[in-house]
């Protein structure tokens, strides 16, 4: 057969009923990885995958796909990974996977390295806002073009918080499906406790901002395994888990709207210090208090970024003459 065979015959299939009657539909989604350089994203989708491969340093933008079958002889559903390199210097990339076409069935998934406090808040703003301004370009041209697929997907991340909760006026939900993984939980555990809660307590806000999920990992195999649970539920739709942790002493685990601004409390500063601070919004009250015990780095995610085209893994003999050539 040939590949056209293939894909005309793998239609006819999705497309007819199968023994029973029903249509069987597969599942695709696709899933963008972006945090900190160097916090571990790899590493968590490979767990994901279930492959046993050494990471390697993320070059740009890589691609990673996973199948499973939801039962036996059904086909299987696919996700696509993708993965962000470079931190926050090759932010434009986010345009190439995310587009109007899988918009409905796109979700983000956001490393943050606990390690590096003073980097958090700075890597996770400029992420965020990026993606955020993208999506809601793309959300405008579907309102104009397809609006019963705009409204879908804002109804559904309102929907995250039920309509009673007593937050659901005072959030900001991010328009696509988010999970914040706080990685390298070994390093930060060694933290002292008093900083660690003041992480826990912006990150526990953040999330519940932004209506997203939120879990601490690390290279412990109970730990990624939590955070596969709620990569698993975007990619593939399994179950979510309904546990939640959130004494700041343990890993955090809070899926999306099972945690309240009132369990959270108020930012961690007096009150006399907090009445000085002008601000907008929520949003910015706790960014202020959060870099006043943990000033931002300037840092450039490009510095340390080596040559790509000297990496022995790219090397092509014809590419890498004519460029020894045009060099010379």
């Amino acid at each position: 057969d040939t590949l056209w065979d293939l894909a005309i015959a793998e239609v006819e299939k999705r497309e007819n009923p199968d023994d029973d009657g029903k249509r069987v539909e597969v599942w695709e989604k696709s899933i963008l990885f972006m945090g900190n350089k160097n916090g571990g994203k790899t590493t968590i989708i490979l767990r994901c995958l279930e492959r046993e491969e050494t990471p390697k340093p993320t070059l740009a933008l890589e691609y990673n796909f996973g199948r499973r079958a939801r039962r036996h002889n059904a086909p299987k559903d696919i996700a696509h990974f993708w993965e962000l390199g470079g931190g926050t210097s090759l932010t434009e990339l986010i345009r190439i996977p995310i587009s109007s076409n899988n918009i409905k069935s796109f979700a983000v998934v956001l490393v943050l390295d606990l390690s590096r406090p003073n980097e958090l808040w700075t890597t996770m703003e400029k992420l965020l806002q990026v993606t955020r301004n993208h999506v809601n370009k793309i959300l405008t041209k579907l309102e104009k073009t397809n609006p019963e697929v705009a409204t879908e997907i804002k109804q559904r991340m309102q929907n995250n918080l039920q309509r009673d909760h007593p937050d659901y006026e005072l959030v900001d939900p991010f328009p696509i499906p988010l999970v914040i993984i706080g990685s390298k939980y070994d390093i930060f555990h060694e933290f002292d406790s008093e900083m660690r809660k003041i992480i826990c307590k912006t990150l526990r806000f953040v999330s519940h901002y932004y209506g997203a999920s939120l879990v601490f990992t690390s290279k412990s195999e109970g730990l990624l395994l939590k955070a596969r649970i709620l990569i698993n539920h975007l990619a593939f739709g399994y179950d979510k888990s309904k546990s939640v942790s959130v004494d700041h002493s343990k890993p955090l685990f809070i899926p999306a709207g099972l945690d309240s601004l009132s369990q959270i409390g108020p930012p961690p500063a007096s009150d006399g210090d907090i009445g000085k601070l002008r601000v907008n919004t929520p949003l910015e009250l706790w960014k202020k208090v959060f870099e006043k015990t943990f000033p931002p780095k300037s840092f450039c995610d490009l510095q340390d970024t080596k040559d790509p085209a000297q990496d022995l893994q790219y090397a092509e003999y014809e590419v890498d003459v004519m460029r020894a050539q045009k060099n010379q």
